[in-house]
């Protein structure tokens, strides 16, 4: 599967100032939650298959088959979503994404959202 997710290019996108209020709305789905979290502990970019492993693993499903719906939902409703607000960099030929932000900027709703749990 090669999803088509659009990456704004970087010029489109001043990343020093994501307002609040998208931080919000970035994180009030829990599989962008996840996401987010999962990339601000990495240091370089990671495939897409393996976001797609690690939500399933959080949400205590690692079937194949809940993989695959994981990796459209991402495809189709959340990378687009964290792209278009500039939060992450995903490059579709590569299956490759990363945070397009320093990890500070996601780090208080990503702990946030942790105690919620």
């Amino acid at each position: 599967m090669k999803p088509q997710t659009r990456t704004p290019r970087e010029a489109d996108i001043d990343t020093t100032s994501i307002p609040p209020t998208q931080l919000f709305v970035a994180f009030s789905e829990k599989r962008r939650q996840h996401a987010l979290a999962y990339l601000a502990q990495k240091s370089a970019a990671i495939h897409l298959g393996d976001l797609a492993e690690y939500i399933a693993l959080k949400e205590e499903n690692p079937s194949y088959d809940w993989y695959e719906r994981i990796l459209v939902d991402l495809h189709h409703t959340h990378l687009p979503h964290l792209c278009d607000v500039g939060l992450v960099r995903y490059d579709a030929e590569t299956e490759l994404l990363e945070l397009a932000v320093d990890r500070g900027v996601v780090a208080p709703y990503v702990q946030l959202a942790e105690r919620a749990e």
